[in-house]
C-alpha cells in the first residue's frame, strides 16, 4: 500500500536517489542485455554441443531467472503499469498444464491482484531469484571448468596452412 509513495520518496526526497533507481534499472537492462548476447554467442559458436549440452540447459534456466528478476522488480513499484503487467503475468501461468491454476494462486497469495502479490514478488525479486542465479552462477562457472573451458578450438599450424 506504501510501496508506490516510497518510490516517489526514493526519487525527488532521498539525495541521489533518482539516480540510484536508474543505475538500478539500467543494470538489470544491461543484465538481460549480456544474458542474451551471451546464450546467441553460445548457440552461435556450438558450444552447446556435447559435452557442453548440460551445462547450456543450466544457461537457458539463467536466463530465465534473469528474465524473472526483471519481470519481478518491474513490478515493485505499484503503479499502474506493475498492477496490469502483474495481472497479465499471472494469468498466463495461469494456462500452464496441471498446475497453472495452483501457480496463479501461489504467485498472487490468494485469488487476486493485492498487497500479498507484491510482498511474495518482492520477496521473489530479493531473496529467491538472487540466491538461486548465485548458485546456479556457480554451478554454471564450474561446469565451464569441467567441461573443458571455452569452445573455440585452437588451430595447429597444419590447420592454419590448409
Amino acid at each position: 500500500e506504501r510501496a508506490y509513495s516510497y518510490i516517489t520518496i526514493l526519487q525527488t526526497q532521498v539525495p541521489f536517489g533518482q539516480l540510484l533507481r536508474n543505475l538500478h534499472r539500467w543494470g538489470a537492462h544491461l543484465m538481460v542485455i549480456a544474458v542474451v548476447l551471451h546464450m546467441a554467442r553460445v548457440f552461435y559458436t556450438g558450444a552447446y554441443k556435447p559435452p557442453r549440452e548440460f551445462n547450456w540447459v543450466v544457461g537457458v534456466v539463467l536466463l530465465l531467472l534473469t528474465l524473472g528478476a526483471s519481470f519481478t522488480g518491474y513490478l515493485l513499484p505499484w503503479d499502474q503499469l506493475a498492477f496490469w503487467a502483474i495481472t497479465v503475468g499471472t494469468s498466463v501461468a495461469s494456462y500452464a498444464p496441471v498446475l497453472g491454476d495452483i501457480m496463479k494462486f501461489i504467485l498472487l497469495g490468494g485469488p487476486e491482484v493485492g498487497q500479498e502479490s507484491l510482498t511474495r514478488f518482492y520477496g521473489l525479486h530479493v531473496m529467491i531469484i538472487p540466491a538461486a542465479i548465485l548458485l546456479i552462477t556457480s554451478l554454471h562457472m564450474w561446469r565451464v571448468r569441467k567441461d573443458g573451458g571455452l569452445a573455440a578450438q585452437e588451430v595447429s599450424d597444419e590447420e592454419k596452412e590448409a
